[in-house]
């Protein structure tokens, strides 16, 4: 299946609203009503609503989250053998 990559970010806001949606309506219902009679009505009712929901949060979210993300300054901590070969040799250079 060929699709113009133009649409790449709807498509992926779609499969992962469906996604998303699909599970956590099942299990937020299975957890608050159980399985009764009436389960499936249910469970798709508040599966449409959560779709909708999680169709513009997919969409939207990760546009917004990329933006913090690039205004965070990510270091990596020094390991700790380091530290100790840096603070012996700072003091072996000291006692020279």
């Amino acid at each position: 299946m060929k699709i113009n990559v133009k649409y790449r970010n709807i498509i992926y806001a779609c499969l992962m609203a469906f996604c998303m949606s699909f599970f956590i309506s099942f299990i937020l219902v299975s957890i608050n009503r159980g399985y009764d009679h009436q389960f499936l009505s249910a469970w798709l009712k508040t599966w449409s609503q959560a779709f909708i929901c999680a169709f513009f949060g997919a969409y939207f979210f990760p546009r917004v989250i990329q933006q913090i993300m690039r205004r965070i300054n990510f270091v990596e901590k020094p390991l700790m053998i380091e530290k100790d070969l840096l603070e012996k040799k700072t003091m072996d250079d000291a006692s020279s």
